[in-house]
């Protein structure tokens, strides 16, 4: 009678060990930012009834108003989830758009969600730029002798 190898126990023990402590780093991170949606509220808000001051009262100042129309205030929520160490991505997101018209009052309320949330990647290679392409060392060391080249030197008139 042989005895059982114990390696397969020892092996099986090692490989449970390194997944527990391989995910004992993953923890997902929930977090809220902006407006606090209360959906009741924001349902409240009725085009022709409601002005100004109504909704302010009912929603709170706005997370900002338009850049070139102050007659439209934005509500904004956004919800974030990422697993430590990695980048976040938008969960859910509300944006409530609330018009008024000259005199004060609401004209609409449109509210729009995560569909409107683009992932935009810059380059990672270079920065495009207008001009001449130029190296690291001309970037450094490019204007040296450049300042007062053109005679007189000082900024003063030339004598």
């Amino acid at each position: 009678m042989t005895k059982p190898s114990a390696l397969p126990r020892l092996l099986a023990a090692a490989a449970l060990g390194a997944a527990l402590l391989a995910t004992a780093g993953c923890t997902r991170i929930r977090d809220n930012q902006g407006y606090l949606v209360d959906e009741e509220l924001i349902a409240s808000v009725q085009p022709g009834v409601d002005n100004k001051d109504s909704v302010s009262r009912a929603l709170g100042r706005p997370t900002l108003t338009g850049q070139w129309d102050e007659n439209v205030w934005y509500y904004i929520s956004r919800g974030t989830k990422q697993y430590a160490f990695l980048k976040s991505k938008p969960s859910d997101q509300t944006v409530l758009m609330v018009r008024f018209g000259p005199d004060g009052t609401v004209t609409s309320a449109e509210k729009r969600g995560l569909e409107k949330v683009a992932d935009i990647v810059p380059d990672r290679n270079k920065t495009p730029t207008l001009g001449r392409e130029t190296g690291i060392i001309e970037d450094l060391f490019g204007n040296i002798g450049q300042v007062g080249a053109m005679g007189g030197g000082g900024g003063g008139p030339p004598q």
